[in-house]
């Protein structure tokens, strides 16, 4: 008896491992993509096992806060997702997204094959020779060892949370900014409509 043949749509899924400061905001930006089917907040990159929200915070951990976007890499390249996430967050600030201190809040991207460290390597490049920013990208790549999913009170943090002030002040305007910059990019359903 053979292997079922796996149908186009499940072989046609891919996962990234990026982290952009609070895992919040990032998942808010990624969830309004098209070709992404899902974004899960946790924590990578560190030695503790299973850690904590509370553990990471300490900052001890070695952890960063990350999303694992699982998207259709033949409707959004790996290449573009990273592009997205490069130019929505402050890849020069070590350790820091605004008021967010500390190396739970560094940028990192994850890779978890050979050909997903030769395209951040790419993409690093790219941006570096734009120029976009004033500072040197200190943006980390390193390898996917393992990834802890958080706890579920964070997980569609904002779209459950509109009217926090952390999400009024902070992740409701890299939403709006996102909305602008990448148009083109955002799923049907989260695209702004026009006011009546």
């Amino acid at each position: 008896m053979t292997e079922p043949t796996p149908s186009p749509a499940a072989t046609d899924i891919e996962q990234a491992t990026i982290g952009g400061g609070c895992f919040w905001c990032t998942e808010a930006v990624f969830s309004e993509v098209r070709g992404v089917v899902s974004v899960y907040p946790g924590y990578a990159g560190g030695t503790v096992p299973q850690p904590t929200y509370e553990q990471v915070c300490t900052g001890r951990t070695g952890h960063a806060e990350v999303v694992q976007v699982t998207f259709h890499p033949s409707q959004l390249s790996y290449h573009d997702l990273l592009t997205i996430f490069m130019t929505t967050h402050d890849p020069t600030t070590l350790n820091r997204q605004g008021h967010d201190a500390g190396t739970q809040y560094r940028s990192v991207i994850l890779y978890a094959s050979p050909a997903q460290k030769a395209t951040a390597e790419q993409v690093l490049r790219e941006l570096s020779e734009e120029k976009l920013w004033r500072g040197k990208i200190v943006t980390e790549l390193v390898p996917l060892t393992a990834f802890y999913p958080a706890e579920e009170y964070h997980q569609r943090y904002f779209e459950r949370n509109p009217y926090a002030g952390y999400c009024q002040a902070v992740i409701a305007p890299k939403v709006s900014k996102f909305r602008k910059q990448y148009a083109d990019r955002l799923r049907p359903a989260a695209a702004p409509t026009a006011p009546r």
